[in-house]
């Protein structure tokens, strides 16, 4: 299913900007569903991108394959800036790992512009879960082997990785579904299908704080603001502690590098504003505003660190 939003100026038409680089309506693709993190900052930099450059800017939701077939589709678009992916990160370091057919390379066929947040995991369930710890929840799990089902955003994810690296350390078994993003495991554990989610804090914990979803912790070692009652993976001493989703915006790569420049610096911009500011700590995000040689670093280490997870957690895709 293809969801397509204009990103509205408001009053007033849209200036030309050819000088700029920018001829046409920019794209920014989202790989996976409506209502997750990468497209609820697709909709909060897509404005402030679209006032700078002069051009429209679309946003397209284009989920499946764990975030493969959008970042794909970026991966072969024309080398001119207007086709833009705003991605999980981790999707692109995993990849490589369990996806040796990939059609295209994360690091070959892409260009980062930016890093743009971290928001650590909520470990969530479905109110009628009979638990209220991480300590319930293994025990449980324990008593009822196979039959809690844990949702997540795809196979292969960054949060999928991390929900079986729990399992594993806890020495349960319970059934992992995946769905199209975020968003759809999201309504998938509300509406009673899962009964666990781990799932990006800027998309998850406002269920949470308005009891669509218990909370159990949080990843990391810092608790998030709008659930502060929940503990840390740090304090519970649990396994994936600094697991988290890290998005970025890329784009094909052979796009001029006064281009990339260009982006960048309106993406930082854009991060920099009051209002966005705001509403990424409101959601339980951390900025992480850069250059695109952050992104590339960031790869390089996520993607060796990946491997060795995959590899000593027996993970493969079905």
């Amino acid at each position: 299913m293809l969801t397509t939003a204009v990103v509205a100026l408001g009053a007033g038409t849209v200036a030309p900007a050819t000088a700029q680089g920018f001829t046409k309506p920019v794209r920014i693709i989202v790989p996976f569903a409506p209502g997750g993190t990468s497209d609820i900052l697709a909709r909060l930099v897509g404005p402030k991108l679209q006032e700078a450059i002069g051009q429209p800017v679309v946003v397209e939701n284009k989920p499946g394959a764990g975030g493969n077939i959008g970042a794909d589709l970026v991966a072969k678009a024309g080398k001119d800036g207007h086709t833009l992916l705003l991605i999980d990160a981790s999707t692109l370091a995993i990849s490589p790992s369990l996806m040796p057919t990939m059609t295209y390379s994360p690091t070959k066929d892409l260009a980062p512009v930016g890093m743009i947040l971290f928001a650590p995991y909520v470990l969530a369930a479905h109110p009628s879960l009979p638990v209220k710890s991480v300590d319930d929840l293994v025990a449980h799990a324990k008593a009822n082997p196979g039959k809690v089902i844990f949702a997540n955003a795809g196979i292969g994810v960054a949060n999928h990785i991390a929900a079986l690296q729990l399992t594993k350390s806890w020495g349960v078994d319970m059934k992992h579904v995946p769905y199209k993003g975020g968003a759809e495991a999201i309504k998938a554990t509300i509406a009673g299908e899962g009964q666990l989610i781990l799932n990006g804090a800027t998309a998850t914990a406002g269920f949470v704080a308005q009891g669509q979803l218990k909370g159990l912790a949080v990843s990391g070692d810092t608790r998030v603001e709008q659930v502060k009652e929940l503990p840390t993976f740090k304090e519970l001493k649990l396994a994936a502690t600094d697991s988290g989703t890290w998005q970025a915006l890329l784009t094909t790569a052979g796009t001029p590098p006064a281009t990339v420049q260009r982006l960048n610096a309106e993406l930082n911009k854009a991060l920099a504003a009051p209002d966005v500011a705001k509403r990424i700590q409101d959601i339980g995000g951390q900025i992480k505003a850069g250059a695109p040689a952050d992104v590339v670093k960031w790869l390089e280490g996520s993607t060796a660190a990946y491997a060795t997870i995959i590899k000593e957690a027996g993970i493969k895709l079905q």
